[in-house]
């Protein structure tokens, strides 16, 4: 909607040349009115939703979120950038989750990182607000304990990789009779990323199992036998009717076992179909999670 502007015609000061001016900035200044005015009834409107919350937890919905944002992104027009947009309901939702319960991040950067983790923390806080308490650790195991230990509401991992020991961390996430960890979010959502901004990609995991936002990508993690090649597991996948994306897989000859984490399209719950057909496994498959597609920052 574009909003009016005065212009020459619009009842004319008596001092030609001084009326746009100040016109100007006092139709900034009820803008800005009214902006906060609505931003204190959102709030209030979220007090009142979490009053109504049935179920203990982190108050986390990145589904939503992520729903949130592309739908102003969709309506958005106008000289200002989306990737403003973005940062704005970014703050905007990092603020209002925190007033549902204490909310912190932790994050985990491996030693060899050359800026000490800053750039994860940057990305984290780029996700989760600039004003929220983040707690750097140094191998994942560290980070998921805090989560486990609610004393850290999410925690941001490095994306896994083939062959790095600080990246196989998935495979521990079903392997105990602790509460489960979720992947619930793939960082940065924006992209492409502007100058001086982190170049990495993170995953988001907590103790809440993630909800779906229209546009998902999930993560199973199978065990299947050594020896099968890569082309052969990915082929059955396939069949078994799976859109894929990357597959990392880890061979433990001696153990007899191969595991491999996949990113397939779609959200997948536990009675999808399609994993019924994967019973040629050597253990059920687990659902690690699903994260909302990140977006390109191109407009549609």
């Amino acid at each position: 909607m574009q909003i009016p502007v005065p212009t020459e015609d619009d009842d004319a000061p008596d001092a030609p040349g001084e009326w746009s001016l100040e016109r100007l900035r006092g139709e900034l200044d009820r803008l800005d009115e009214s902006i906060h005015k609505l931003l204190m009834n959102r709030a209030e409107v979220v007090a009142r939703l979490a009053r109504l919350r049935l179920k203990p937890g982190v108050a986390l919905r990145p589904g939503r979120e992520a729903e949130i944002i592309r739908r102003r992104l969709v309506h958005h027009e106008g000289p200002l950038p989306p990737a403003v947009i973005v940062r704005i309901w970014r703050e905007l939702l990092a603020g209002t989750t925190a007033m549902q319960g204490p909310f912190s991040v932790a994050v985990c950067a491996p030693t060899a990182d050359e800026d000490g983790g800053a750039a994860f923390v940057a990305l984290a806080r780029e996700h989760f607000g600039a004003l929220t308490p983040t707690r750097l650790h140094r191998s994942p195991a560290q980070a998921i304990a805090e989560i486990l230990a609610a004393t850290a509401a999410v925690a941001v991992l490095p994306l896994p990789a083939e062959g790095d020991p600080a990246g196989s961390w998935w495979q521990r996430l079903g392997a105990s009779d602790a509460p489960h960890v979720h992947v619930v979010a793939r960082l940065p959502f924006w992209a492409p990323r502007p100058e001086g901004m982190p170049h990495l990609s993170a995953l988001v995991l907590t103790t809440s199992p993630p909800d779906p936002s229209g546009q998902d990508t999930s993560l199973l993690a199978l065990a299947f036998a050594p020896e099968v090649s890569r082309t052969r597991f990915t082929t059955a996948l396939a069949a078994a009717g799976f859109a894929l994306g990357r597959v990392l897989i880890e061979r433990d000859v001696a153990a007899g076992l191969a595991r491999a984490l996949v990113e397939v399209e779609g959200f997948v719950t536990e009675d999808d179909p399609r994993l019924g057909r994967l019973d040629w496994l050597a253990e059920p498959p687990f659902l690690v999670g699903a994260y909302a597609i990140p977006q390109s920052g191109t407009r549609s």
